[in-house]
């Protein structure tokens, strides 16, 4: 396939579950065609308009954000928001002329691709989780492509658009090795006879995570007498945790606000509780790593369960619901971290359900799109 100079806007975001794929789209892309121009557009006050720009993507905002479930003021402005999104998004594609429009989920998804495919542009969705969102469902109708990472998403879109990619990683994102391993150690400073335990919830997903931990420790950290744990308590909780942790005897546990060489958390961990976003279980798959997932509740239609089962049910992963993690979370965690025949029996399961090549999958589909 000839990879041709391409015009491609990216839209949506709101979360690095969003972000993160659509820039290894963003990049694929390039590398197929260093010429191929590439616009991102994302909503105002999101994260997406400064992990883009710090990529070296331009990107345009749209004023748009989500319904609140409570009964807030702010959901009178939705419609406005709506409407005047749309207008924007119109104006952006008729100045940018796109050859295609790529949705990868986030409030800024909707307004963009609804307004391509009005006048006839290519688009082509990016569904990450394992239930699909009343917008998706809805513009997946007259998407040319639909790209997933789960099985059955026919319920949700027209199964002759479907296309099992997978869900773009990080590309350093990979198993780990026994170098991998020993740099990962001696990056964190941790100890390589001890078990260690990857504790990371996301920005703003780390609440239930934070208190389960903090219950452990108060608690006196039963069964953890052999094991370390590397602790993402995310930015918005560093300044409390660092409040709760200034007068405990707690060496074995490192926490810190953000994880920036993930690919070396990955490698040294023995287990993995994560929430469980699209991105997140894709990477724990593509590092063959076993992980209790908490799903969080606060996402819509529960899709965080979905994407857990998917795992849980082919015994790939352990599920804790997030009601009952509190009290049960880290008791599950360290029977399991202690249990080497089932991490090891998890990680067999989980190998197989690596898609590591879903960025190019999903740049050919753009490229079939536009002919």
């Amino acid at each position: 396939m000839e990879y041709k100079k391409i015009r491609a806007i990216i839209s949506g975001g709101g979360t690095g579950g969003h972000i993160f794929p659509a820039l290894s789209i963003a990049n694929k892309l390039k590398e197929l065609n260093p010429e191929t121009e590439i616009l991102f557009v994302g909503a105002l006050g999101r994260m997406e308009m400064e992990k883009v720009p710090a990529a070296g993507y331009k990107i345009e905002g749209l004023d748009i954000s989500g319904l609140q479930r409570s009964l807030d003021p702010a959901n009178l402005k939705l419609p406005f928001k709506v409407i005047g999104s749309v207008i924007k998004a119109g104006r952006i594609i008729k100045e940018f002329k796109p050859d295609i429009a790529i949705g990868v989920g986030g409030y800024a998804s909707a307004p963009l691709l609804w307004s391509a495919q009005r006048r006839g542009i290519p688009t082509l969705i990016q569904e990450q989780n394992g239930f699909a969102g009343l917008a998706n469902k809805v513009l997946g109708k007259k998407a040319g492509k639909i790209c997933v990472a789960y099985e059955g998403m026919e319920r949700f879109f027209p199964a002759d658009k479907i296309v099992m990619s997978g869900n773009p990683i990080r590309k350093e994102i990979v198993p780990a090795t026994e170098q991998s391993r020993a740099e990962a150690y001696a990056f964190y400073g941790l100890d390589p006879q001890k078990k260690t335990i990857l504790v990371v919830g996301g920005s703003l997903g780390c609440r239930t995570l934070n208190e389960s931990m903090k219950k452990w420790i108060l608690d006196g950290c039963p069964q953890g007498e052999d094991v370390q744990v590397l602790w993402q308590c995310g930015k918005y909780y560093k300044n409390e945790i660092d409040a709760f942790c200034q007068d405990k005897n707690i060496p074995s546990i490192l926490h810190t606000d953000f994880i920036a060489r993930m690919d070396l958390a990955y490698a040294a961990a023995d287990l993995i509780i994560s929430r469980s976003g699209a991105s997140s279980v894709s990477e724990i798959c593509a590092a063959h790593k076993a992980a209790v997932f908490v799903p969080s509740p606060n996402v819509t239609e529960d899709h965080q369960t979905h994407n857990a089962m998917a795992l849980v049910r082919k015994d790939a992963g352990v599920l804790v619901k997030d009601a009952q993690a509190v009290q049960t979370l880290m008791d599950t965690a360290m029977t399991l971290v202690h249990d080497e025949q089932r991490i090891r029996q998890i990680e067999a399961n989980v190998a197989p359900l690596e898609l590591t090549q879903a960025a190019m999958i999903i740049a050919e589909n753009v490229y079939e799109l536009i002919g």
